[in-house]
């Protein structure tokens, strides 16, 4: 290969990193990455009974789980 060739590809290749580290760094800045699907369940409840009801079905679903997980098919 040529020189001038492998200088263009070292340019692209340091280029291509520069943006992909401006877009990381954007994004970090913007809250991209932040949850806030905590903050949206959240307010699905808005009064005591439906979080009452929320936290009821909650341990329900953790009840099952850990029967399935205490399950073994006869031998």
């Amino acid at each position: 290969m040529s020189s001038g060739i492998i200088a263009m590809m070292i340019g692209v290749s340091t280029f291509l990193g520069a943006l992909g580290l401006a877009a990381l760094l954007w994004a970090i800045k913007t809250g991209q990455f932040d949850d806030k699907s905590r903050f949206l369940e959240a307010t699905k409840f808005d009064d005591e009974e439906a979080l009452r009801d929320a936290a009821a079905m909650q341990k329900k679903k953790n009840a099952a789980k850990k029967r399935e997980k205490k399950y073994s098919p006869p031998d």
